[in-house]
């Protein structure tokens, strides 16, 4: 037993598994450890090997400089390293390692071999739980080959806490695509379990290297920036506003050649931007940062990843001003013509709701994007001039009375997708549109029967009851009583699909396939059916039938990157997001006029709805003035102390 009041020395092997705790999380901090290191060698090509997400087996081979046999032993001691050998060089590291804590770290909870060569014999070692097993000769390749096997096997508590495979191995893509985005003057592959998932060619280009992280159609979206001042050299790509993603995960920080994650520099990196992005949208941006060593403190972060910089604000203000240049020559205006060469879907509508089934499921309103209405034909006519009353008995006069008579009505004839409001109105507006509607309450909701007055500036609808008059905001409306109905058939999920023409291809980086690939049932269970098409990949043949025509591929886009922001949503919550997406983009928007059957259909259907009162978002539906608040903005009723008339 441990006597708590003595102090002693830790063993080695227990120092190195504590400092493990902080350098080796997961595998992904093992691939990374290793990789840093091919490249302080000096290597042109680095190739990483993974089984079973890392657990099983994790190789790296490099052809580096190698390490010399007398040196091998000591590499695996800690706090060895060949890269500092005095404090002032703290201040002016030039490497991506200095501590030299890797080796024995890992080497205390695997079990490691390592082939090593400087050109003349090589040297093999053999670790196990932080103990040398056996030292011996080898070929004289030079470089260096490190493989780690059965990670975590002497601490399994560490594999509690582990995620999925598919989420560990998409955060060790993450890490190999962002070594190759540091360095695209190597030659990187990283393969798992036979597959091959990356490949980098090694010239140095850039643009390369993302075309094979993100995909051809990605890069023809990403645009050069270029900027320096004195002390500080700016570059990189970043995407244009049309390519955004849902998460700052996109936007790459690359410093003397180190990945990093600096908040301020990638609120720098949106700031670029001004108002050119959407809200809750963020680009996918590579920025590489050159600047004097003596500027940046690594020495803060066991992983490296978190630096400190004395010239911070400098920096930002010069990765914003190089997007701001470059957006501001930039013709931003989206191809229109790609909309149009997808095929033209001849049904107009994907389904509709009957009347009788109106009430149970509370459709959504009409579609703002709906055909023109119709308008009165123009037919050949004489024109007719009445000069005087005998005029009007002319033959010309009776010609057009019989013409007119055969035209067909003037109001307004709407579609019925889904459910058609204005012809519910119809068929009743005819015979009630002058006659007010009650004023009593509902007695489910409490929610006033409104009577329609007007629309002011083409977005609040103004209505009215007996005592009080209420602005309604139409979108915040219309997106309620959307919401509910889609929240209903998202939560009815059925077999009913509606076949594309052209199937839809979505392309992701290796690490966005891995955790796609990882909730795939959770979009199953939303009627998304996602096939693996090539690498990485997949092919959408068909979708719900409830998706609005001609945003197919937005949607599902939309819905995936919540699941890429988000690994752990629940089911619930994935439902309610996807709720809220679909009744915004089918709301009818501000400054969208409405006709009086409209707006009627519009305040008839929102007392139908569970919350009438809030959007989804929680924005107010409507406001409420009383009589009594309106006499007194126009000082019909006065306070009594004011009515004494002051005598001079």
């Amino acid at each position: 037993m441990i006597d708590l009041n003595e102090i002693h020395k830790l063993p080695t092997i227990l120092s190195n598994q504590i400092a493990a705790g902080e350098v080796v999380e997961r595998p992904a901090s093992v691939v990374k450890e290793l990789v840093e290191n091919s490249i302080d060698a000096n290597s042109s090509e680095i190739d990483v090997t993974v089984e079973n997400s890392g657990l099983k087996l994790i190789k790296v081979v490099d052809d580096g400089n190698g390490i010399d046999s007398s040196q091998v032993q000591t590499a695996f001691l800690r706090h060895a390293t060949s890269k500092i050998s005095e404090q002032r060089d703290l201040f002016r590291v030039r490497t991506l390692g200095f501590r030299g804590e890797a080796l024995p770290s890992i080497s205390s909870v695997a079990n490691v071999k390592m082939k090593t060569s400087t050109g003349s014999i090589g040297t093999e070692v053999e670790y196990k739980g932080g103990k040398l097993v056996e030292q011996k000769a080898s070929e004289s390749r030079k470089g260096t080959t490190v493989e780690v096997a059965s990670l975590f096997y002497n601490t399994p508590a560490r594999l509690k806490y582990l995620s999925s495979p598919n989420t560990e191995l998409a955060k060790i893509s993450d890490i190999v695509n962002r070594l190759a985005l540091s360095h695209p003057e190597i030659a990187f592959s990283f393969i798992s379990n036979g597959r091959e998932l990356l490949r980098t060619s090694g010239r140095g280009d850039l643009l390369q290297v993302l075309g094979a992280i993100y995909g051809v159609k990605t890069v023809s979206k990403m645009q050069p920036i270029k900027g320096k001042d004195l002390d500080i050299k700016v570059s990189g790509f970043v995407s244009l506003p049309e390519l955004t993603r849902s998460s700052r995960n996109y936007i790459s920080l690359i410093l003397n050649g180190r990945f990093i994650r600096n908040f301020p520099l990638t609120k720098a990196v949106i700031a670029g931007y001004g108002s050119k992005l959407m809200i809750g949208r963020f680009p996918i941006a590579v920025i590489k940062i050159d600047a004097d060593p003596a500027l940046i403190d690594v020495n803060v972060h066991p992983t490296k990843q978190e630096v400190r910089i004395s010239d911070e604000p400098a920096i930002g203000k010069l990765i914003s001003d190089a997007i701001y240049d470059m957006l501001r020559d930039k013709q931003l205006i989206p191809d229109a013509t790609r909309d149009f060469k997808k095929p033209f879907n001849a049904t107009p509508h994907q389904f509709s709701v009957s009347t009788d089934e109106q009430a149970k499921t509370n459709p959504p309103l009409f579609a703002v994007d709906s055909e023109p209405v119709p308008t009165i034909s123009q037919t050949n006519v004489t024109p007719v001039v009445v000069k005087s009353r005998d005029d009007l008995d002319s033959s010309q006069i009776n010609q057009f009375d019989e013409l007119l008579k055969n035209e067909p009505s003037s109001v307004p004839v709407f579609e019925s997708n889904p459910v058609d409001i204005s012809t519910e109105n119809q068929q009743e507006g005819h015979h009630n549109l002058d006659q007010p509607e009650q004023s009593e309450l509902v007695v489910e909701t409490g929610f006033p029967h409104l009577n329609y007055i007007g629309q002011v500036h083409g977005t609040y609808l103004v209505a009215e009851t007996a005592d009080n008059m209420y602005l309604v905001d139409q979108h915040a409306a219309q997106e309620r009583i959307n919401y509910e109905f889609y929240r209903k058939q998202i939560g009815e999920v059925s077999d009913d699909q509606q076949k594309l023409l052209v199937p839809i291809v979505l392309d992701y980086s290796t690490s966005d396939f891995l955790l796609i690939s990882d909730h795939m049932d959770l979009l199953d269970q939303l009627g998304i059916h996602l096939e693996q098409f090539g690498q990485n990949s997949f092919i959408v043949r068909e979708h719900p039938m409830w998706f609005k025509a001609g945003q197919e591929e937005d949607t599902i886009k939309e819905m995936i990157d919540w699941i890429l922001s988000d690994h752990k949503i629940s089911v619930a919550a994935f439902r309610e997001k996807t709720a809220i997406m679909m009744s915004c983009k089918r709301a009818i928007k501000a400054n969208h006029h409405l006709d009086e059957l409209q707006a009627k259909a519009l305040l008839k259907r929102l007392p139908e709805c569970e919350n009438p009162y809030n959007c989804p978002h929680g924005r107010p539906v409507l406001v409420k003035f009383t009589n009594e608040e309106i006499e007194k903005m126009f000082k019909r009723i006065q306070d009594p102390h004011h009515t004494d008339q002051e005598i001079i």
